[in-house]
């Protein structure tokens, strides 16, 4: 478990307190939301905070806050904000099979991709605040896809179920894709205690991880969570071969290298199985979900390119993308 982070406005400040102290005067406020950015360090703390109650929790928050009225009321209002930007952001009118045809064609050109610059012109210090920040989601990985697995039936809870295992290390628990990425974090020598690096993380970070939770969370938005997974996996093989060069280039450490190595092979297997059992047994059983599976991969693709407009940004300018550093802040040999 891991300490409750500061507050970064008005609405964390107010989620924060509430598990803090007692959630009993909690209460929905519409006029709070109306004023919060969508996209915004505020809000997305603030669903970060609450949705973290459904994984490990935070230390001194009870257990069966998880469910409480009150904060599942503020989470619903915090949910259709997000939502409601993301609607507005994502195009419309489109199939799954356009939406994933479309990740089957890597781009001719190489700007705007965090892991061409990290295997062409990274340095150090640069890998090192991207694990950090990643490690929100790759520490959970594949948890919040575990949650439609209930949802699903016939070919695509079965294929579903069997890429989970792949994911959640086959049996083995040195092998889990959460646990090679902490070992990766080792090899970097940061800290790879799960939430460590929340309170140093962006907005854009917290999007992304925000994204899955809400897909995971709730029945409704499966097919979204299904466009999600099936995102994800087709995009990883050959951005998981750049990182991979990149470790190697920066001499970052074997388990650093092997994490995504490892993904190069296993995603390029999933990827086939993702896209001709999961989403399509889902969209035989269930084809009123097409425009759902095509909103998840569409809403993937955005926050992902969020995030990722973000680190080249700050990192085209000398500065640090972790909150509250300005200078580099993780330069320094890895080993």
């Amino acid at each position: 478990m891991t300490h409750l982070p500061p507050p970064r406005g008005p609405l964390s400040h107010a989620v924060i307190t509430a598990l803090r102290d007692g959630p009993d005067g909690l209460a929905h406020d519409p006029a709070a939301l109306r004023g919060a950015d969508p996209w915004g360090e505020d809000l997305h703390l603030a669903l970060y905070v609450l949705y973290e109650l459904h994984y490990r929790g935070f230390d001194s928050v009870p257990d069966d806050l998880e469910w409480h009225p009150a904060l599942l009321a503020v989470r619903r209002g915090l949910e259709d904000a997000f939502l409601t930007a993301l609607r507005d952001a994502v195009p419309t009118g489109r199939t799954a099979a356009e939406a994933l045809e479309d990740l089957l064609v890597e781009p001719v050109e190489a700007t705007g991709s965090v892991s061409h610059h990290l295997a062409k012109d990274g340095e150090l210090w640069q890998v090192r605040e991207y694990a950090a920040l990643r490690s929100l989601y790759h520490l959970k990985e594949a948890d919040p896809h575990a949650w439609v697995l209930p949802r699903l039936y016939g070919r695509a809870k079965a294929a579903m179920a069997a890429i989970e295992y792949d994911e959640f290390g086959a049996g083995r628990a040195e092998r889990v894709h959460a646990q090679l990425f902490a070992d990766l974090m080792s090899d970097l020598r940061l800290d790879p205690t799960y939430g460590r690096y929340l309170d140093r993380a962006p907005a854009e970070a917290l999007v992304v991880v925000n994204l899955m939770s809400l897909f995971g969370l709730h029945r409704a938005l499966r097919g979204a969570l299904v466009g999600h997974f099936a995102t994800v996996e087709i995009t990883s093989p050959p951005g998981s071969r750049r990182l991979a060069a990149a470790m190697r280039r920066l001499d970052a450490g074997p388990a650093a290298e092997h994490f995504y190595a490892e993904h190069v092979e296993a995603d390029a297997v999933h990827e086939q199985v993702v896209r001709r059992e999961v989403v399509a047994g889902l969209l035989a059983d269930e084809p009123e979900l097409d425009a759902d599976v095509a909103f998840g991969a569409d809403a993937t693709v955005l926050v992902e390119d969020r995030f990722a407009a973000y680190l080249l940004d700050v990192w085209g300018q000398g500065r640090s993308a972790l909150r509250g550093e300005h200078a580099p802040a993780l330069a320094g040999h890895a080993r």
